[in-house]
């Protein structure tokens, strides 16, 4: 990826948490502007303050050197943020990560792959307060008589194989 699509990629995110209600400022050329290694980002709204490194990507899995992670995890602790691993893949929005979170390769790098991202990642509303992930554990302990069982049944047929999909659709229509 470009150095300038790479910016305008960070110039986004920061007018996206800005306009979420944040402070937010991006690091000039950060990683080259100074010695010392900066963040992409810092953000803020008062009550969550964080140290974003932001990466993207067409669609190929996002690599960042174990260097990388350690400066920002280091910067992070020191200004007293939360370090954060901000991703984007193309025609996808963005999606947040503890460092600790993240697939660490055999070299010690880490890797965000667009599956992992989607499935996994907080997405942005989330991560700015606007709403939150509810799991189907949480669901079930709603309260409720929880889901119907004939819907499980057949949910569970397609997980196992003996049904696929479309003959699912058809019998929960």
């Amino acid at each position: 990826m470009s150095q300038a699509k790479g910016d305008r990629r960070e110039r986004e995110l920061v007018n996206a948490l800005d306009e979420a209600g944040f402070a937010v400022m991006r690091a000039p050329a950060s990683g080259s502007a100074t010695e010392r290694e900066l963040p992409d980002v810092l953000a803020g709204d008062g009550e969550q303050f964080y140290a974003i490194e932001a990466k993207s990507s067409a669609g190929d899995p996002i690599y960042l050197t174990g260097e990388e992670v350690e400066a920002l995890t280091f910067f992070a602790r020191n200004f007293g943020a939360k370090p954060r691993i901000g991703v984007r893949f193309d025609r996808e929005d963005w999606y947040f990560f503890h460092p600790g979170d993240l697939h660490v390769t055999d070299g010690g790098n880490y890797r965000v792959k667009k599956e992992t991202a989607l499935a996994e990642g907080t997405d942005f509303p989330e991560f700015t307060g606007r709403s939150e992930k509810v799991t189907l554990e949480e669901v079930a302990d709603g309260g409720d008589d929880g889901p119907d069982e004939d819907v499980l049944r057949v949910l569970n047929a397609v997980q196992q194989g003996v049904m696929d999909v479309d003959e699912a659709a058809s019998l929960l229509e």
